[in-house]
């Protein structure tokens, strides 16, 4: 199992971003797909996820709204879109996987791959 996270980069306040992970190694269409993000100093939180069944996305309150999850089964890739950056949304953002659903608790120890991350700096 191989997870690529890629699109990370310096972005002014308000601006956006759009990450990549591009996956390979496994069945992508029968995993479920998530980003985490760790600050420093912060331990590492869930941001979004999208499910191996088609529409079934979810975000903690307070990303909802601003990032977009969504995954193109016939590139081996997801995406996450992510909008109106601030400041905090500074961090090093990493994809992982688990088999089927997402799990609303977003733990790290519920997935079972991960990708090596990609730093998103929010900053003016």
């Amino acid at each position: 199992v191989q997870l690529q996270a890629s699109g990370g980069g310096l972005v002014q306040p308000g601006g956006s971003l759009r990450l990549s992970c591009a996956a390979s190694g496994f069945v992508f269409a029968d995993y479920a797909i998530a980003w985490f993000r760790q600050a420093p100093g912060k331990e590492r939180e869930g941001v979004s996820c999208i499910s191996s069944i088609p529409g079934q996305t979810y975000y903690p309150d307070s990303i909802k709204g601003r990032f977009t999850i969504s995954r193109d089964n016939a590139k081996n890739t997801a995406y996450l879109q992510m909008n109106s950056l601030k400041p905090e949304d500074t961090a090093v953002y990493y994809c992982a996987t688990r088999r089927f659903i997402c799990l609303p608790t977003m733990r790290n120890s519920e997935y079972e791959d991960w990708g090596q991350g990609t730093l998103v700096t929010v900053s003016s």
